[in-house]
């Protein structure tokens, strides 16, 4: 079996697209993180060089170590957990530090990628760092490496899916039917197949269409005609499901507005002031 290297996997089966970070994004992040974080580094050693000169030489060394870690570590590894997963250059190019199954980075994440960044990105002014993205498939550096993290883009444009089509013959049947609330996973799910199915390989394809179709049966009663294909079953409920949502919607919004009309006119017999 292939190896694949950016994407995920989820709980429903479904092969989802991580949007990894280019080697040039990153780069481009590095070089204002390197800015934003190694300048005030800079001038805190110069400080802590200024004001220690009359102490010892071991004294010296000790805190300008502790001014290095402090500003090129902690900070950094702070500002990406509050921020979860951004920084200063990620910001600007719209990336974001995520954990390789997706979620949220931590403090341990960001720490320990901070700590090796200390080596890679400002020890050797980002070339290491460069060098081992341009190898990796998901353009990670070491410290993405050890702390299971990659950068992903979170800013472009975004592609909308196609409309879900009520199949023709199988409208009758599906404006009868019964059915639940399906689970958010599970609707998504065949939402996100329905979208990429013409991309999928066919005994996959097929496989995950009698998987969501079945599934989908637990909610749906009775069952489709005999004979009916399951990518037809899958969209005549996700287009049945959206045209009964919408229609409770409308009726809600017109109750309201209606209510608030009542609300805002004065009661009977109370003539309108006159401007």
């Amino acid at each position: 079996m292939d190896e694949i290297d950016d994407e995920i996997l989820t709980g429903e089966g479904v092969v989802l697209s991580t949007g990894a970070a280019s080697v040039t994004m990153r780069m481009l992040s590095g070089i204002i993180d390197l800015v934003a974080y190694g300048v005030p580094a800079l001038l805190a050693i110069a400080a802590v060089e200024r004001a220690v000169i009359p102490l010892n030489e071991a004294l010296v060394r000790a805190l300008l170590i502790i001014a290095a870690v402090v500003m090129l570590v902690l900070v950094p590894a702070l500002v990406e957990t509050l921020t979860r997963g951004r920084s200063p250059g990620r910001y600007a190019t719209g990336l974001r530090v995520v954990r390789d199954d997706g979620g949220p980075v931590s403090f341990r994440h960001a720490f320990t990628r901070s700590l090796v960044g200390l080596v890679e990105v400002f020890g050797t002014l980002g070339m290491l760092a460069m060098t081992v993205s341009v190898l990796s498939a998901r353009a990670k550096r070491l410290g993405d490496m050890l702390a299971g993290t990659y950068a992903m883009r979170v800013r472009g444009a975004k592609r909308a899916l196609p409309p879900v089509d009520m199949p023709p013959h199988l409208a009758a049947w599906a404006s009868t039917a019964d059915i639940r609330r399906l689970p958010d996973g599970l609707a998504l799910t065949c939402r996100m197949f329905l979208a990429r199915a013409n991309d999928l390989h066919l005994g996959s394809r097929a496989r995950l269409a009698a998987a969501l179709s079945e599934r989908l049966t637990e909610y749906v009663s009775p069952a489709p005609p005999v004979g009916t294909h399951q990518e037809y079953m899958i969209a005549a409920v996700l287009a049945e499901r959206r045209s009964r949502e919408t229609a409770i919607e409308s009726r809600l919004s017109a109750r309201a507005a209606g209510e608030s009309a009542r609300v805002s006119t004065l009661p009977y017999g109370i003539p309108d002031a006159v401007n």
